[in-house]
């Protein structure tokens, strides 16, 4: 009898078992596989207008240092680092008291031959009536001329003498050659200083106009020749160390005419018209060169990954299936976007997000989102005009 039950036991819960285990594979199989949704943008091409920006140092069109042209010490300092000066006036003086004698004793020289030469005529004149008379050779007239000559050109050189002691004096003073702001003073009152001095008694810096100098490498001057840039001579902008945009364009000027070996690089030089007097020699700023790039897509940077230094992105097929695409790329200056140059046409749906758990193959449920929802393609500061196509 308690066989019997223990048995009876045994098949009910084996017909259980089976029951339950019937009813999950049902569950298995009737249960569909889930396609996840990811949100795609469709692009469309535009031309947008960008540009590259170089680091540039700024130095005045006429930025001149001054040295003293004779040794002495600086008696006296006129100026003040900063100030505004105009073309000719003093800047310093120096205590050379030799020129002074010097300049003293050539005027003095200048009397004694002046003298010299008078008394040389005098004879010149009181030989020609002895002479027509016969009472002297002449002989004596043409040493009496002789003499005049002489006295003459000793006078020519006591007077060039006297110009070179005036100059040499002048040299005690010295003062700008142009209009302009003056630098650094490292010379204080008494410093014996000379046309040898290690460094310049200041500079004087006309900044009226400004040059922007900065170098590119071959490969950017490669291709901004090849589209004119330099012959074209298009405004470019300068951005200041605050960031904000100087209100003045300016023009690329000169490129060098070989490249540097050491480097790898040209030198390039802008101008800038400097109204304000607001850009200082030696202030540094970022030099923008503008350029358009046509029929181009614009892309968030989080819908690509890389590969082996290369940019992708998975566009969506007819058949809802993503694909892996290569595509070349230019950075936004907001670095937040990508400029898509190759690898794309227009209506393509590119995946935006969750792309790292996607490959080439998978079907997805593409969301629509629009570019103005999309806020990396906001931030850009690059101007955008949408093509039609």
């Amino acid at each position: 009898m308690k066989t019997r039950t223990f048995n009876l036991h045994v098949l009910t819960m084996g017909l259980c078992m089976s029951v339950i285990t019937l009813s999950c594979n049902s569950n298995k199989s009737s249960k569909p596989d889930m396609v996840s949704e990811y949100e795609v943008l469709t692009v469309s091409t535009k031309n947008i207008e960008t540009y590259r920006e170089f680091p540039v140092t700024i130095e005045g069109t006429e930025n001149i240092e001054i040295y003293p042209k004779i040794e002495g010490f600086i008696e006296k300092v006129y100026v003040d680092e900063g100030q505004y000066v105009q073309k000719g006036q003093v800047l310093f003086s120096l205590n050379a008291p030799e020129y002074q004698q010097d300049l003293l004793s050539t005027k003095a020289a200048i009397s004694s031959a002046k003298a010299d030469v008078s008394s040389a005529q005098v004879d010149v004149e009181k030989a020609k009536p002895l002479v027509e008379r016969e009472i002297i050779s002449k002989f004596e007239l043409t040493s009496a001329e002789n003499s005049l000559t002489a006295a003459n050109a000793a006078l020519e050189q006591a007077q060039a003498n006297y110009s070179n002691a005036q100059t040499n004096y002048n040299y005690t003073k010295i003062t700008a050659p142009v209009s302009g702001y003056i630098g650094t003073l490292p010379y204080k009152l008494g410093s014996l200083v000379s046309s040898s001095i290690s460094e310049p008694l200041t500079t004087v810096s006309n900044i009226k106009q400004v040059y922007a100098y900065f170098s590119i490498n071959e490969k950017t001057y490669l291709e901004f020749a090849k589209v004119g840039l330099f012959k074209n001579l298009e405004e470019v902008s300068l951005l200041l160390p605050d960031y904000t945009a100087f209100d003045q364009k300016g023009k690329i000027q000169t490129v060098s005419g070989q490249v540097d070996e050491e480097t790898g690089s040209f030198n390039v030089r802008a101008i800038f018209d400097n109204p304000d007097n607001l850009l200082r020699t030696g202030n540094s700023a970022t030099i923008q060169i503008p350029r358009t790039i046509k029929d181009a897509f614009l892309i968030p940077q989080s819908a690509t990954y890389e590969i082996q230094g290369g940019v992708y992105v998975y566009v969506v097929n007819e058949q809802s299936q993503v694909q892996s695409t290569k595509i070349t790329v230019t950075a936004t200056n907001s670095g937040q976007a990508y400029i898509v140059t190759e690898g794309l046409k227009a209506g393509d749906q590119v995946v935006l997000e969750g792309i790292s758990g996607l490959s080439s193959g998978k079907e997805i449920k593409t969301v629509q989102v629009k570019e103005s929802d999309i806020s990396a393609l906001q931030q850009i500061t690059e101007k955008v005009t949408t093509t039609n196509n």
